[in-house]
C-alpha cells in the first residue's frame, strides 16, 4: 500500500534500529543495497536515499512516506505532511542543531558581527540565506559538499553546519556563535497519501509502532510482592508512568505491584525497594510503550 522511504547515510543505521524494534524490521540483501522489504501489508515496497532528497521526493509523490530530518525539510522547502517527530539522531536522542561557527580566535561573539559580505560555506544555502536576511547582513555563501569546519579560517569567515554535540567544531578549533535550527528526525507524508483514508490509517498505525518503540527505550518493567502492611512505603518510593499496577494475591497477605520505571534509575531503586519490604523483584525489558 506505502511506498516508503528511508536516508540513507548517518541516519541509516539507527533507522533500521528503530524499525527493528518497532517490529518492522527492513530485509535486504546488503548494506548497499538500495531496495529493502518489509513483511507487512501496509508497506509494498522501501528504498534507501540521501536525507537531503526526501522531502522533495516524498512531495512530488514518488513515495508515500519517508524518514529524513527538519533540517533538509526546511531547506528543500517542500511541501510534506508532518506525521510525527521522531527523536532519534546519528548518535544520541538529541536534535541536531544547524550552528553558526567562526575561528575560535575571531572576536566575533554574536551573530550580528558578521560583516557585510563576509564568506560563508554551508550544506545549507538556503536556511543560511534566509537567516541572514532576517538579520540584514548581505554575505556570500558557498554550497560546501563536505569537510565543511576545515575551510576556516582560510577559505572562508564563518560556516553554518550540523551537529549533535559540538564536539567536532570544537576540535577544528572553532566556536558557535547562534543556533539557526534544532532538528529532529521526521516522519513524513506526501500530502495526496496522508489524505486518502485508507492510506492515513496505514502511516498512522506505522507512527504508532514507531513512537512506542522510541517511548519504550531506556524503560523497563518492574514487577515484585510485598506485605500488605508494607505496600504504602513501596508506593512511596515507585516511580511510574501514570500509577502502579497493584493485585491482591491469593493468600491475602501479600500484594503483587508491577510499574514501568526509567532503566537509569533502577540500579538505585531495586535496593531501596528492597530495604523497604518488596521480595521477588524482576526487572523485564519492554519493547513498546503506547500511551
Amino acid at each position: 500500500m506505502l511506498d516508503l522511504v528511508l536516508p540513507k547515510g548517518s541516519l541509516e543505521a539507527p533507522t533500521l534500529r528503530l524499525f527493528e524494534e518497532a517490529d518492522l524490521a527492513v530485509a535486504r540483501g546488503g548494506d548497499r543495497d538500495l531496495r529493502g522489504e518489509i513483511d507487512d501489508p501496509r508497506i509494498a515496497a522501501v528504498r534507501f536515499l540521501r536525507p537531503q532528497e526526501i522531502p522533495t521526493y516524498v512531495a512530488e509523490g514518488l513515495f508515500d512516506l519517508g524518514i529524513t530530518g527538519r533540517d533538509w525539510i526546511e531547506e528543500t522547502g517542500a511541501e510534506v505532511t508532518k506525521i510525527t517527530e521522531l527523536r532519534y539522531s546519528k548518535n544520541t536522542q538529541r536534535p541536531v542543531r544547524i550552528v553558526l561557527a567562526v575561528d575560535g580566535a575571531s572576536a566575533i561573539e554574536a551573530p550580528e558581527q558578521i560583516p557585510a559580505n563576509a564568506r560563508l560555506s554551508t550544506e545549507y544555502p538556503e536556511i543560511t540565506r534566509r537567516y541572514f536576511e532576517g538579520l540584514g547582513i548581505p554575505v556570500r555563501i558557498s554550497l560546501s559538499y563536505g569537510a565543511t569546519e576545515a575551510k576556516v579560517p582560510e577559505i572562508v569567515d564563518a560556516i553554518v553546519d550540523n551537529t549533535e554535540t559540538g564536539s567536532s567544531l570544537r576540535a577544528a578549533g572553532l566556536r558557535i556563535v547562534d543556533t539557526l535550527l534544532e532538528s529532529y528526525t521526521e516522519l513524513i507524508a506526501n500530502p495526496a497519501a496522508a489524505a486518502d483514508p485508507d492510506k492515513r490509517s496505514a502511516i498512522d498505525a506505522l507512527a504508532l509502532l514507531l513512537r512506542g518503540a522510541l517511548d519504550a527505550r531506556g524503560k523497563v518493567l518492574v514487577k515484585l510482592n510485598v506485605r500488605e502492611d508494607q505496600l504504602a512505603g513501596i508506593m512511596n518510593v515507585l516511580p511510574s508512568m501514570r500509577a502502579p499496577t497493584v493485585s491482591h494475591l491469593a493468600n491475602g497477605d501479600y500484594c503483587a505491584v508491577e510499574t514501568v520505571v526509567p532503566k537509569s534509575e533502577i540500579n538505585r531503586l531495586i535496593p531501596v525497594l528492597k530495604a523497604g519490604g518488596a521480595e521477588d523483584i524482576i526487572e523485564i525489558p519492554i519493547s513498546k510503550v503506547v500511551d
